[in-house]
């Protein structure tokens, strides 16, 4: 993709420089016709020529005038008082000379020898001031002489190419970093989706934009997640379905043994003989008192393996959790109930017997795991739009062995525990379209969450 932009860049901006370097190059080629050297050249030799035929003929009239009488000369003796033209043309060997005089050239002068004398003859040249002509003359030269030796038109063009490829360079280093900044997330996200298609469910990304790209990669990681906990979750379903099974054929080999058993001791109680009856009754209602206990585990089990109908409906989950607790606290006075509402807790759309079962099983383990004097806080709280119940208590905690199979079934010979609470919990959750989950507690014990659909969310 990299590549592809670069390529793009190059492919959109080549035909368009090339185009503006021509019409460049055409513009400053029509530029510089307006003040080519060679125009200059032939403009000054011209202007040249004119003054220098125009002082010529203007000498030539002066003198043929001067001679034939038409005009009138002055006088002058050519001492140090005189004219420096004056002097210097009585100090040289010519008879006769014509030379500029006034402001800035502006007259013409004839000179001519008589005796001991310079007669002078003027004749003003008509506005036109030749020292003036030729300092311009003189400046068009220069310029001409400079344009020539720097070649104006080729340092231009040189100057246009260079400054159009460093921008370009620089428009092409630019497009490099900015494509690299742009295909590395979308790199990482393909390769992420690689990974992801190869069951790699704990596949994550970074990114700190907030961008398209980074919302991208945050629903890339919000959908690893998802898969990772269905794939958890089937996993789970798919052994609690096994286990199930097995909790079915056990529960109803159990019951057939139970049943003559009960009936047997029964029987044998009833023809015991009166002297030795009072022994018989004390041993046959503990064989009776563990049947009864074997046969609540059979119950269990039966449950476990069954698959109840459920009724989903809107309810109130807070009024729910505190009825629980109420409830509870009749049995555990010597516990210490605390409830922490974080956020409004969003209605459920749930089996209320359901739920109310994974609740009650919840604060039962915590009141019997903090003990007398602890402390049971349940926690509400909202997950995208999903409400949350987090169970805490201050008892032992759970050890890091009993983490790795908590949510299995297994046989419990506890008074009043049966081994099956927490997994029939968490499969009801996962089958109401939530989940159950442990968590760090805050009390120093064991921490459990419990997240539901929200009402009218599809399961």
């Amino acid at each position: 993709m990299r590549i592809k932009f670069i390529l793009v860049f190059i492919a959109a901006t080549l035909l368009p420089t090339a185009a503006i370097l021509w019409m460049s190059i055409a513009l400053i080629e029509h530029s510089l016709s307006y003040i080519g050297t060679d125009d200059l050249d032939r403009l000054s030799r011209s202007m040249q020529a004119i003054a220098r035929e125009y002082y010529r003929s203007s000498c030539a009239d002066l003198k043929r005038d001067a001679q034939a009488g038409l005009i009138t000369g002055k006088s002058i003796k050519p001492d140090k008082s005189a004219a420096v033209a004056i002097q210097r043309f009585w100090e040289s060997t010519d008879s006769d000379r014509c030379e500029l005089s006034g402001r800035d050239g502006s007259q013409i002068d004839y000179m001519l020898r008589r005796g001991a004398q310079v007669i002078v003859f003027t004749r003003p040249l008509n506005g036109i001031r030749m020292e003036v002509l030729t300092h311009q003359y003189r400046q068009a030269r220069m310029q001409v002489g400079n344009m020539q030796q720097r070649d104006l038109r080729r340092g231009l063009l040189y100057t246009l190419i260079s400054l159009s490829a460093a921008v370009w360079i620089l428009a092409l280093a630019a497009i490099v970093y900015l494509a690299n900044r742009i295909s590395r997330p979308i790199t990482d996200l393909t390769a992420g989706l690689h990974r992801l298609a190869g069951g790699d469910f704990e596949a994550r990304l970074r990114s700190k934009s907030t961008d398209e790209i980074g919302r991208a990669i945050e629903a890339f990681n919000h959908t690893a997640e998802q898969l990772r906990r269905n794939r958890d979750r089937l996993v789970y379903l798919t052994q609690i379905a096994s286990w199930q099974t097995l909790a079915r054929k056990m529960a109803h080999e159990l019951k057939n043994s139970l049943t003559p058993i009960r009936l047997t001791v029964e029987e044998i109680l009833a023809r015991t003989p009166p002297e030795n009856r009072a022994f018989q009754e004390k041993a046959a209602q503990i064989v009776i008192d563990e049947v009864e206990s074997l046969e609540r585990r059979v119950h269990a089990f039966s449950a476990f393996a069954s698959e109840p109908h459920l009724n989903p409906s809107q309810i109130d989950l807070m009024a729910l959790v505190k009825e629980r607790i109420r409830f509870l606290e009749v049995g555990h006075p010597d516990v210490h109930y605390e409830h922490m509402e974080k956020s409004p807790l969003p209605t459920a759309f749930v089996d209320v017997d359901q739920v109310k079962g994974i609740i009650t099983n919840l604060l039962e383990n915590a009141a019997e795991a903090a003990g007398s004097d602890g402390i049971v806080r349940t926690i509400t709280d909202s997950d995208r739009g999903r409400p949350v119940i987090e169970v805490h208590d201050s008892g032992p905690g759970v050890s890091e062995e009993a983490r790795h199979s908590l949510f299995e079934p297994s046989i419990s010979f506890k008074k009043n525990g049966m081994g099956l609470g927490l997994s029939i919990s968490r499969k009801n959750a996962l089958l109401a379209g939530g989940d159950l989950s442990l968590i760090d507690g805050i009390l120093g014990g064991a921490g459990f969450r419990l997240v539901l659909p929200a009402g009218g969310e599809k399961n």
